[in-house]
């Protein structure tokens, strides 16, 4: 058991209750939806600290500093890691800094052992945008505090498109030519360019939009997922699919979930949730909120505007599961240059495919393309849209000397176009109807 898990992070009243189901109080759509209204969700979180909290973080950071594992910022230079991320940690183990080191250090050894940032830099696009299919999608609208709004619908992950999705990796198409020779898993090294995409543009785009406690940063998702349709052996076949996201999770992304609201359950699903919220901490089960059918609309109604609620839903947004994000009106003035042109038959723009990084004043545009690098930088609030084929910006920043030093393509870092997907004759992978809307 790694170091930071060997001091529990729940009191034993929590840890009593966890071990309930969901209709415990601490699941209650309706406290919790009163509770979001208020200020009280933002306890532990930046400028909402108390003054022992202010210490404990001031005295984290130091150890960790002292340790080689963190630079404070000093001449200019900023932090190598900002005060919400360091919250994160110290919220996940209650602010107990050894937990929070032992778990900080895991993390920081296990980037480096996997090259995560080279990884989310240098992925191929098209390995990108299949797990992308495979996972929660970010819709493009955020709840009333501003947490961005993600949508997993489950009945598309049956025996075909989970086949179609593991034939896309093998030794001949490697996810990145930096991680040839890893161990990890692709299917595990894939979901990591997601998570990052999460924290490093998803996350700090809607930090930037107005919402009422502008003060903190956005540190969190709120999830949808959507069980209906589904039945007990696709749950079984699915089980370690789903089970890698939330170890994940759990071990190196702490403190990145608000809510998951469950819809959709069939009869069955409380043997299911039985054995399914094993893989989550109390915490995180504390988090999860299983509704009936009349309870949707009105929960998800409390936390989001019906513009944000896809109209499958209850509400006005005309989003389907395999839809890129769409964007509101103030996150288009922002990063609208990422979107994409309206395809034929669609009515709304799409939006570049592959890895971003939101940087405050400009989009850096990550991936390779063929294995080709299309990193370039694009300020925020630019006109001009992408080109229908996911590659550089139109007028973007040609990238500096520095930033061209990148990795020679690999001789085997070919294309290799997946199995139930269809390549479009710009050379993107369009899904397939089954896939996507």
């Amino acid at each position: 058991m790694p170091f930071w898990g060997s001091k529990s992070s729940q009191t034993p009243a929590e840890s009593d209750a966890s071990s309930n189901d969901a209709s415990a109080p601490q699941n209650d759509p309706v406290a919790s939806a009163s509770q979001a209204a208020g200020t009280a969700w933002l306890a532990g979180h930046l400028h909402h600290l108390t003054d022992e909290q202010e210490k404990k973080l001031e005295d984290f950071k130091k150890l960790c500093e002292e340790k080689g594992y963190y630079k404070p910022e000093r001449e200019g230079e900023k932090a190598s890691h900002d005060d919400a991320t360091m919250l994160r940690f110290l919220r996940a183990r209650k602010f107990d800094i050894d937990g929070a080191w032992g778990q900080f250090k895991d993390t920081e050894d296990w980037r480096r052992d996997n090259a995560i940032e080279s990884l989310y830099e240098n992925i191929e696009v098209d390995s990108y945008d299949a797990a992308r299919r495979m996972y929660p999608q970010w819709t493009g609208r955020r709840d009333r505090r501003g947490i961005p709004v993600y949508v997993f619908e489950i009945k598309h992950l049956n025996s075909k498109n989970m086949a179609a999705y593991n034939s896309t990796m093998s030794s001949s198409a490697p996810t990145s030519e930096t991680h040839q020779s890893s161990t990890v898993p692709q299917r595990l090294l894939r979901l990591f360019a997601l998570y990052e995409n999460l924290l490093n543009f998803v996350m700090p785009l809607c930090s930037q939009l107005s919402r009422p406690n502008p003060e903190t940063p956005i540190v969190t998702s709120t999830n949808i997922v959507d069980v209906s349709g589904v039945g007990l052996k696709q749950f079984w076949n699915l089980k370690g699919h789903m089970q890698d996201a939330s170890v994940l999770a759990t071990a190196h992304y702490p403190e990145t979930l608000d809510r998951i609201f469950i819809i959709g359950a069939p009869s069955f699903f409380p043997t299911v949730w039985g054995w399914i919220k094993r893989w989550f901490d109390p915490v995180t089960t504390s988090k999860i909120f299983i509704l009936s059918a009349a309870e949707v609309k009105p929960t998800l109604t409390s936390f989001m505007d019906p513009s944000s609620i896809p109209k499958q839903y209850g509400g006005e947004l005309d989003w389907q599961w395999g839809d890129m994000p769409y964007l509101d009106e103030e996150a288009r003035k922002l990063v609208g240059v990422l979107e994409t042109p309206a395809t034929e038959g669609e009515t709304k723009p799409g939006f570049i495919k592959g890895p971003v990084l939101f940087k405050g004043d400009h989009v850096e545009v990550l991936g390779k393309v063929n294995g080709e690098s299309r990193k370039s930088n694009v300020p925020v609030g630019a006109s001009p849209a992408v080109s229908s084929n996911g590659a550089a910006p139109v007028q973007a920043e040609k990238p500096t000397e520095q930033e061209q030093e990148l990795p020679e393509p690999g001789s085997e870092n070919e294309k290799v176009a997946p199995s139930e997907t269809e390549t479009a004759a710009n050379g993107e992978i369009a899904p397939t109807q089954t896939v996507a809307a």
